[in-house]
This record gives C-alpha cells, sequence and structure tokens, in this order.
C-alpha cells in the first residue's frame, strides 16, 4: 500500500530536523508540540519506518531519516517554485533565485548581469552564493540552488545537465611588482612558492598536469587555499604565485595589485558551464537571471567565446 503523504508532514518533520528538536520545531512552526509530536508519528506510521531517535536533548535522524530528510525538502521547494512560477506567469515580478557560481563566473558575468537583473526585476530575490561544484552539488540535486555557473567539472551525474557559457583559460598571477614579473617560461618559476586551487578530487592533479606538458616536474612547493579572500591575501603581500582564470586580473578590482607572468606556454583551464537539473525548467525569474549570465558571457572574448545553446 502506497504511503498517503499530506505536505504538512513534510514541512513538520523538515522542521524538526531542522531543530533537532521538536519543542523547537513546534516554537518555528507556532503550533502546539502535541500536535507536532502527532503528525511525526502519522508520518513514520505512512512510511512504516522510523525517522528519528528521541533522546533526553532532542532528537536525532536515523539513516532512513537522513535519506527521506533529502526527498522531502527537495518536495518542498518544488512546491515552492511551483507556487512562485505560476506567480510569475501571470506577471508577477516577485519570486526568489538561488545560485552558485565560481569566483572566475562572478567576476566576469556579475558587473553586466546584476544592473540588469535588479532594473528588470526589483522585487525579486536574489541569493548569491560562491562555490565551485562538488561543494554545492547536493545542493543542486535537492532543489536547494536554481543552478550552478563556473568551471565544468570532471562528471556531471545523470539528473543534471552542463551547457557551455564560454571557453576559459588560465594564468600565472602573481603580485603587481613580483621579481620574475617578466619570466617567459614555467621552467623560470620552478622554485617559487605556488598555490593550488584545482577542481579534481585531488587538487594537485591539474597542477602537474600542466607542468608535465611542458616536460616539467610540478613544483615541491605548494600550498592549498579554499578562501578567495585568503588566497587574494596571499598573493598580493607574497612571492608565492597562482594559475587562476584570466577573470582575476581583467577585473578592475584587481587592477594595481595582481598582474600576469607573460609565459609561453598555453595554460588551458576549464570551460565556464551552466549547471542545471534536467527535466526541470527553471522558474520564470530564475531563468531571467541564466540568460542575463549568458549575455554576459557573450561578451568574454578570451579566447572567442560560444553560445551555450540553451
Amino acid at each position: 500500500m502506497k504511503p498517503n503523504l499530506k505536505l504538512h508532514h513534510l514541512r513538520d518533520f523538515v522542521a524538526i530536523a531542522q531543530h533537532q528538536s521538536v519543542r523547537g520545531a513546534a516554537r518555528s512552526l507556532e503550533m502546539a508540540q502535541p500536535a507536532l509530536t502527532r503528525s511525526l508519528r502519522e508520518l513514520e506510521r505512512e512510511l512504516n519506518a522510523s525517522l528519528v531517535e528521541r533522546h533526553a536533548r532532542g532528537v536525532v535522524l536515523t539513516g532512513i531519516g537522513q535519506r527521506f530528510l533529502l526527498r522531502a525538502q527537495s518536495a518542498l521547494e518544488e512546491i515552492r517554485r511551483a507556487g512562485e512560477e505560476v506567480a510569475q506567469l501571470g506577471g508577477s515580478l516577485d519570486g526568489s533565485v538561488a545560485v552558485a557560481l565560481s569566483t572566475g563566473a562572478m567576476l566576469a558575468l556579475l558587473p553586466t548581469a546584476i544592473p540588469a537583473f535588479r532594473k528588470a526585476r526589483p522585487a525579486a530575490q536574489l541569493r548569491l552564493i560562491e562555490a565551485v561544484f562538488p561543494t554545492v552539488e547536493q545542493r543542486l540535486l535537492d532543489g536547494q540552488l536554481d543552478f550552478y555557473v563556473g568551471p565544468q567539472p570532471e562528471n556531471v551525474p545523470r539528473p543534471l545537465r552542463s551547457d557551455l557559457y564560454f571557453r576559459n583559460e588560465r594564468v600565472i598571477i602573481a603580485r603587481k611588482g613580483h621579481p620574475l614579473r617578466t619570466a617567459r617560461s614555467l621552467k623560470q618559476l620552478l622554485a617559487c612558492d605556488w598555490i593550488l586551487t584545482g577542481l579534481r578530487e585531488r587538487v594537485e592533479q591539474e597542477f602537474e598536469e600542466i607542468f608535465s606538458a611542458g616536460g616539467l616536474a610540478a613544483p615541491e612547493s605548494y600550498m592549498r587555499v579554499e578562501s578567495t579572500m585568503g588566497l587574494l591575501t596571499i598573493l598580493a603581500n607574497t612571492d608565492a604565485l597562482a594559475l587562476l582564470p584570466r577573470q582575476w586580473t581583467d577585473s578592475p578590482m584587481f587592477k594595481g595589485v595582481l598582474e600576469v607572468v607573460p609565459v609561453r606556454e598555453k595554460l588551458l583551464a576549464p570551460d565556464i558551464v551552466l549547471i542545471t537539473r534536467s527535466g526541470v525548467p527553471l522558474t520564470p525569474v530564475a531563468e531571467h537571471f541564466a540568460d542575463l549570465l549568458q549575455r554576459a558571457a557573450v561578451q568574454v572574448t578570451w579566447p572567442a567565446p560560444k553560445a551555450s545553446g540553451r
């Protein structure tokens, strides 16, 4: 027999999971604690499974509860989006968009896209998250994010699709006035400290591939930095070098602070792509923002851009 789930069951369970407490969830939902407990019991009875374990300090999700939470959150997000979509199709300019972008995509696309979006959708709520794909993959899958724009990952799981925004390239970036700022080859930079920011599971892999393409062993002196502010701080105040998308030095924000070391080697970078959920259309307001980002991508000229075909 199929479970007869109701919307309030999902809402109540997600609140309990988020607060790790029936009392805290009841307070946030402004409902009586016994009513919330009854809702949870009804849900567990319908599913014929225990979703939480009760402890003195609150509740802890069971293994089944953790898996069901992902589905419940995704379902609630889709219901919210469905309501927004109907309103937007009816002419409303309200709505919300939650988007993850890499640092390079933010630098290249937001200066053009944001003013146009705010002008067209002044009442819309926009949430921007700086991230690379592996850190937000699950949030895309469960519907917490509308889409991602950033470097093409090695693998995109089947429920998601990838569309090209523009092709990209890396450059070697150093502080303004770096003693090796006029170097013309990677070989001249082997003794430098390097900052790694790769996308692979083993972050050193991309670094090693770039040097091995020139017949060189990768430098052994490096540090891994996962913060944009930390990366910028180290680059601007030390002689460390980094392999980064060209957007870093094309951005007016970093003029006079960072510069490119003009080596002869071609340093390719992953394409910048849009990743969305397959078979699930974006809401009108999210699609509008994605289109504005794509129009901004057409203006990117290093190297010649290519439209994604969305």
